[in-house]
């Protein structure tokens, strides 16, 4: 049995068995709260291997790890990113640009005087703790702390918002990282 459909706006009649339909293929970009996990889990990650890096190899070695986690895990290459580091002040508070993040964690940058490397800070431990993610298709956002703890045993804990976007080839990067110190009213 054949079916026929007749299409309203040129009265061609199509048999269903002589068509043809080719499966086509799913894209889809949305985000599971899995991912966002695991690219903040990657994240601590990284910036231990950035200290290690230096601590073991020198400042060369910690700016070369620290371009390759730029490279993969924010999204400088793919457009704007609002990055607000942590210890970040006046007219260099932002960093929007690639350079002003790399500096923000190895330092070495005469256009960014202030910055001493925060990812050099010999942190050995990473932990964080959402408040909250909220995620729509390919967009998640995070609240929550970071704990960051250093070879003394000394844990910093700062208050971290993330904007993660899956990119085309399906890699969450950041787009938007704000870090702050915990208000304290002393």
């Amino acid at each position: 049995m054949s079916i026929r459909i007749v299409s309203i706006i040129s009265g061609t009649v199509l048999s269903l068995a002589a068509l043809q339909v080719a499966a086509a293929p799913v894209v889809n970009n949305n985000i599971t709260e899995a991912e966002v996990k695991a690219a903040q889990q990657a994240w601590g990650q990284a910036l231990i291997a950035i200290s290690s890096a230096y601590s073991e190899s020198g400042r060369d070695k910690a700016e070369q790890k620290a371009r390759s986690v730029l490279d993969a895990a924010y999204g400088y290459g793919h457009g704007a990113v609002l990055f607000k580091p942590t210890l970040a002040s006046g007219e260099q508070t932002f960093r929007t640009s690639y350079e002003g993040a790399l500096a923000y964690f190895v330092g070495g940058n005469s256009t960014f005087p202030d910055d001493s490397g925060f990812a050099l800070k010999g942190w050995t431990g990473y932990q964080f703790n959402n408040a909250a993610v909220y995620i729509n298709g390919d967009l998640a956002l995070t609240m929550g702390h970071v704990m960051l703890t250093d070879a003394s045993g000394a844990v910093t804990t700062v208050d971290k918002t993330w904007g993660f976007k899956k990119d085309e080839q399906g890699a969450l990067r950041i787009v938007l990282h704000h870090s702050s110190l915990p208000f304290s009213a002393n």
